[in-house]
């Protein structure tokens, strides 16, 4: 486990990186010709959309390196089972297991 753990806290980082200069990136493309009177462009739409999706993004990333840090983050915050090994491998910020995450998406989220 100590090299899953190591492998899998590796991806976490670097997303978390990845992640942070995508906001970056996002602060740095903000330009001042983004409003026409009250309506916004659609590209400054789109931009926002994308800075809200990195910001949760990154705060998952930064909840599971939290849970490693504490022991938790093989455990399922619903059933408090194991998260299997194969659904961190994919996402490693999940927070469930795969039984409780489909559960979960039948009842609508």
């Amino acid at each position: 486990k100590p090299q899953e753990l190591a492998v899998l806290r590796a991806a976490l980082l670097e997303q978390r990186a990845f992640r942070r200069e995508q906001l970056a990136g996002i602060r740095r493309s903000t330009g001042p010709d983004e409003a026409v009177g009250d309506r916004r462009t659609a590209r400054a739409q789109v931009r926002d959309h994308l800075g809200v999706a990195a910001r949760i993004v990154l705060a998952d990333v930064e909840a599971a390196l939290h849970r490693i840090d504490t022991g938790h983050y093989w455990q399922c915050r619903a059933c408090r089972g194991v998260i299997e090994l194969s659904r961190l491998r994919i996402c490693p910020q999940a927070l469930y297991c795969g039984e409780c995450h489909r559960v979960r998406e039948a009842a609508g989220g």
